[in-house]
């Protein structure tokens, strides 16, 4: 792997309230373990429920509140990812497990950010 095209894409979601629970055992049991075998994962976090802190010279939230999920991919280069990213979607045990998720409207909102190691 070029390290100068190294890059990690960090997901961030605010799932519904309501379907968090839910969401949250499919994730863990479902979603997780597959994402690790099949994608270069950093890590996969869940909210616990501490209070986030939010500060700076004008910190704007969210009216979904604070994302409640967050996982890292590790990809060769961004071009990679684009092609990986797809790839991973359509692939056929992943549609398996996508269709047993209990709540795919339920995320009120997702951000893709994509970074490179600081040299």
């Amino acid at each position: 792997m070029n390290t100068a095209d190294t890059i990690v894409e960090i997901r961030d979601y605010t799932i519904e309230p309501e379907h968090f629970d839910a969401y949250k055992a499919w994730a863990l049991e479902k979603a997780v373990p597959w994402l690790r075998d099949n994608l270069d994962i950093v890590d996969f976090w869940i909210d616990d429920g501490l209070t986030a802190e939010v500060s700076g010279s004008d910190p704007q939230l969210s009216v979904h509140g604070q994302p409640n999920i967050c996982w890292i991919i590790r990809w060769p280069s961004k071009a990679e990812r684009d092609s990986g990213f797809e790839a991973f979607s359509n692939h056929p045990e992943w549609q398996a497990i996508w269709a047993e998720h209990p709540c795919p409207d339920g995320y009120l909102h997702m951000n893709a950010r994509f970074m490179r190691a600081a040299r």
